[in-house]
């Protein structure tokens, strides 16, 4: 274990069951915080706040702890069932059907910082905005703070959204949230508009068309990562905010420059992610395959 953590990440660390073209499981490791952590792990050192019911497997748990994530912060609800989502993928995989959602122990989530949760950066992964809201309450000396979320959110809880898009740095959203979000159907108008609600900077996923970053330097376009077999897309934006922000926080720098590096490496560790079902691929990746690769995709976007 790593003797302090530099990113607080909270979200939902969760049991899946998926199906794609390629295959299938039952029951696998899942959850934004989970995916997050353990990409963002390969930079820094990372504490999860979350919680779990009395069912959630010893071996999901040891995989976090044995990349060195801080899991002190993870509540187990007795006599509760955890987080689970059932999902299946079809043709070119760019969306997931949800077959079945069961919020379970996250339904009297209430999360409680510790005082010596002093991170520097703070990640608020996709889960309910008053959630996020009540973290960024306790948590005022975040140098950095990060937030993403869906599309559930944006319809269903849009004022609490819109109060926590005030008081963070950067917004991470899909192109469909980006235009829901603003009403405008051109990214780069909304890329803009969400910036005017509050974040400096404002990440746009396109998937395999790659990434858009906003901020008060500029605009920067990145291609993604040309992957030959896409196994599993499930977990893909959460790695790939976990790639990038835990290399921001390894900097301790938060400029344009930072953001479009990480921009990078956020598209590189998402591009294993794929690779096979849960966190299997994340699992068996080694840093010299990820900076093998982080090298080759450099050869790629620079003349």
């Amino acid at each position: 274990m790593k003797d302090k953590s530099s990113i607080l990440a909270v979200g939902t660390v969760a049991i899946d069951a998926v199906e794609t073209p390629l295959g299938k499981r039952d029951k696998c490791f899942g959850g934004s915080a989970s995916y997050f952590s353990y990409a963002a792990s390969f930079f820094t050192s990372v504490k999860i706040v979350a919680v779990v019911g009395d069912d959630f497997p010893a071996e999901y748990r040891a995989v976090l702890e044995q990349k060195g994530v801080d899991l002190s912060g993870i509540e187990v609800r007795k006599g509760e069932k955890t987080f689970f989502w059932r999902g299946k993928y079809k043709g070119a995989m760019n969306e997931a059907e949800t077959l079945a959602t069961e919020l379970n122990a996250l339904l009297a989530f209430k999360p409680l910082l510790a005082l010596q949760d002093t991170q520097p950066v703070l990640f608020l992964a996709n889960v309910d905005p008053e959630i996020q809201y009540k973290v960024i309450e306790q948590k005022k000396g975040s140098k950095f703070t990060v937030m993403d979320t869906m599309n559930f959110w944006i319809q269903n809880k849009l004022e609490t959204l819109k109060k926590v898009l005030a008081k963070i740095d950067a917004l991470v959203v899909n192109e469909g949230e980006a235009r829901q979000l603003t009403g405008e159907s051109n990214l780069i108008r909304a890329g803009e508009a969400l910036r005017c609600m509050g974040p400096s900077h404002v990440i746009v996923k396109k998937g395999e068309h790659g990434v858009l970053l906003f901020g008060d330097e500029g605009f920067f376009a990145l291609p993604a990562y040309p992957v030959k077999d896409v196994y599993d897309p499930t977990g893909a934006g959460d790695s790939f905010a976990g790639g990038m922000v835990g290399y921001i926080a390894k900097t301790g720098t938060y400029d344009f420059a930072t953001l479009r590096q990480a921009l990078i490496w956020g598209t590189v560790v998402a591009s294993f992610t794929v690779e096979d079902f849960s966190l299997e691929r994340l699992i068996r990746l080694k840093p010299d395959e990820l900076q093998q690769r982080y090298n080759d995709f450099v050869k790629i976007i620079r003349l």
